[in-house]
């Protein structure tokens, strides 16, 4: 697997979810897990934050990795942060208020990068716990700077907690270089990019993939028909209209076999989810442990063109094992599709270079998978 590979991957989705939860591994190392197999995550971490990046950090999708010849797609967004428009309110209230600890942090980054916690520490040797400087402040400046496109990520310390540094600093030259385009015509690139990255999807569910506003979208996306770079279809038991990508094409058979993240794009929006596998998913990580339906962090299984299984993972570094703590199957899942998730925990647990799969006997599934397993474990 090379550097072109990922490449190939990442552009056909635009873009890559950070989150912080790592209980199998990273969110934006998995969906390229799930396309190309046992990659070498190091490949992504040097594309991200090494000394020659062509991804960036910014808020996409939700925080995310984008490809850096995209940058200019959201310099409206960081033009709106300005003004306080598409910040988190406590944070644009912040910066509002605030505007010398705005002043003060900008200033420290210019003169070297930082993190929130190099600002902690500088103000608890200035003026002990707290204050202005603590770390609620700095922290609140560095987001809003974030937003704002002032200061950006240069890289990840072993606690993934980002180092802040300025653009010109980080991103190329020649990108930084680019003309801003009009928001309207950033909006129709991204709205694009989501078609091409989902194929067929509702106007909200393009609006999703970027998180447009409704007034920001509808307009784009009647010019994109218009243009013919969208399709206007029907689907078959969806009660909105669709849209297809002009230069989408329906293949003849699906053989995918993939565990996806529940940050995946193929499924992160959830209503497009359910109406396009009958799939209703939701992340219970924020469920009390007894009210959970499936699990802590449970990964959806495609087998073909159908998600057919649910499993909840853990990556148990310390016993060396993937365990998983539940699998449940889909009501119409094919008689394979035990055998076949065990491959796909297998392929899985070698990639995250862990010594065996554990089946715990949670979940209706978990039987016909754990006997399926002792010739994957073999």
């Amino acid at each position: 697997m090379t550097d072109r590979h990922l490449r190939t991957a990442v552009s056909r989705l635009g873009l890559l979810q950070i989150d912080s939860v790592s209980v199998v591994a990273r969110a934006h190392y998995l969906p390229l897990f799930s396309r190309l197999g046992r990659y070498a995550t190091a490949l992504l971490d040097a594309a991200a934050w090494g000394p020659r990046p062509w991804l960036f950090e910014y808020w996409a999708h939700e925080a995310s990795l984008l490809p850096v010849g995209l940058q200019p797609l959201f310099r409206w967004r960081m033009a709106r942060a300005l003004t306080g428009a598409g910040v988190y309110t406590e944070t644009a209230r912040f910066a509002a208020e605030n505007p010398a600890v705005i002043a003060g942090v900008l200033a420290r980054v210019r003169a070297g990068a930082v993190t929130a916690a190099d600002l902690e520490d500088r103000a608890q040797r200035r003026t002990g716990a707290g204050g202005w400087w603590g770390w609620s402040g700095s922290k609140r400046a560095l987001e809003w700077l974030f937003w704002t496109g002032q200061v950006t990520t240069a890289t990840r310390r072993g606690s993934f907690e980002r180092v802040y540094d300025l653009p010109e600093r980080v991103l190329p030259p020649a990108v930084l270089n680019l003309p801003t385009p009009t928001e309207a015509d950033a909006h129709r690139a991204l709205l694009l990019i989501a078609a091409q990255a989902l194929g067929i999807a509702t106007a909200g569910d393009l609006r999703d993939y970027h998180r447009l506003g409704p007034a920001d979208a509808a307009p784009r996306i009647a010019e994109l028909v218009e243009e013919g770079a969208l399709i206007p279809v029907a689907v078959r038991g969806w009660t909105k209209p669709a849209f297809l990508h002009h230069a989408a094409r329906q293949p003849r058979r699906v053989d995918a076999c993939a565990l996806l993240a529940p940050f995946d794009p193929l499924v992160w929006h959830r209503p497009r989810t359910e109406r396009l596998f009958g799939f209703r998913y939701r992340l219970e990580i924020y469920t009390p442990a007894a009210r959970r339906t499936h699990g802590y962090y449970v990964l959806p299984f495609l087998l073909g063109d159908t998600l057919v299984a649910r499993v909840d993972l853990k990556a148990d570094r310390a016993r060396d094992t993937l365990t998983v703590l539940a699998s449940h199957a889909e009501p119409d899942a094919p008689l394979h599709a035990a055998a076949a998730l065990a491959g796909e925990l297998r392929l899985m647990a070698r990639w995250l270079r862990l010594a065996r799969v554990e089946v715990q006997p949670r979940g209706e599934l978990a039987a016909a998978l754990a006997e399926a397993m002792v010739g994957e474990n073999q």
